[in-house]
């Protein structure tokens, strides 16, 4: 025991050594020399009897011994933190900066009218949103929340459903007055389709249906990567579109969409499931845990 107390300050300059990304950066952090926090990171190597980083003149890079030990050292370094704040977890109002990554889609479609009444009760939340259609890290890319859309969550983080994603395919009442009503997947293409268009293949729509799956490749004159664009697309009478579920929702219920194939399954890489993503720490600050439980009620609200 005496020697893991002694080991804990070591744990901890570690941490910092590897969020700043240099001994030198982590030095000036913590206000001592870089040759003190080498002479720390090397006794914490020989006490565990690990290399924990790979040096270099430009960067440090973790072993694999160093990603294990990382995990188990941010882990400490967020239940101190915890002890701490017990008293500002259960007595402060949630305040502070909480960053949070969505797509762009969802952003617009479902989390836009979530933003005012969520500032509106919380006076001491600060929310800042990247929205954005690549992949984010939380810990890379220093981002405390991330929603992402997929058939599971990734290894290492905490992924709460939030609700679930399906592709549709609609079209105007004028187009379909005029070009006739699509009953089979093989019948697109007789109609022009307006998909994605941000990869080769997203112009070929895997249906299934049951047993069934079919493959077609459609055609048409608009690829779109924006979903609300597409929609005016279709709105405009231009063709049969592909959208999120919760970008064509309402336009359906108004009868200015109509959905087509709503016996099929559309697969594409923006369906399933969408998580709401973070570190698996135990530790939660009141601020992100007051953010993620907004997301959380509002998005199953938005379940039909």
């Amino acid at each position: 025991m005496n020697q893991l107390i002694a080991l804990l300050p070591d744990m901890a300059v570690f941490v910092r050594v590897v969020e700043c990304g240099s001994f030198s950066a982590a030095a000036k952090e913590l206000g001592v020399s870089a040759s003190a926090i080498s002479r720390q990171i090397a006794r914490l190597e020989k006490s565990l009897a690990v290399r924990l980083l790979e040096r270099s003149t430009r960067r440090l890079r973790l072993s694999d011994a160093g990603q294990e030990t990382l995990l188990r050292c941010q882990t400490m370094l967020a239940a101190a933190q915890e002890a701490m704040q017990v008293s500002a977890q259960y007595m402060a109002a949630p305040q502070g900066r909480v960053r949070v990554a969505v797509p762009r889609g969802f952003a617009r479609g479902v989390l836009q009218p979530l933003i005012t009444p969520l500032l509106q009760r919380h006076a001491g939340i600060e929310l800042h949103m990247l929205v954005t259609d690549r992949v984010v890290d939380p810990l890379e890319d220093e981002v405390d929340l991330v929603i992402r859309i997929g058939d599971s969550p990734p290894p290492g983080l905490i992924g709460l459903p939030l609700m679930a994603v399906e592709q549709v395919l609609v079209a105007s009442p004028a187009y379909l007055a005029q070009h006739g009503r699509p009953l089979e997947p093989t019948d697109l293409l007789q109609h022009s389709c307006i998909c994605l268009g941000e990869t080769p293949i997203d112009h070929r729509w895997c249906f299934t249906r049951q047993q069934d799956t079919q493959t077609i490749a459609i055609a048409g004159r608009l690829r779109i990567n924006h979903s609300e664009m597409r929609m005016q697309a279709a709105l405009d009478g231009l063709g049969v579109a592909s959208l999120p579920d919760f970008t064509a929702r309402q336009a359906i219920n108004d009868g200015r969409l109509i959905r087509v194939l709503a016996d099929w399954r559309l697969g594409t890489s923006y369906a399933g499931m969408a998580y709401l993503l973070y570190p698996a720490h135990r530790y939660v600050p009141p601020k992100i845990r007051c953010v993620i439980d907004e997301l959380v009620a509002h998005c199953r609200c938005q379940q039909p």
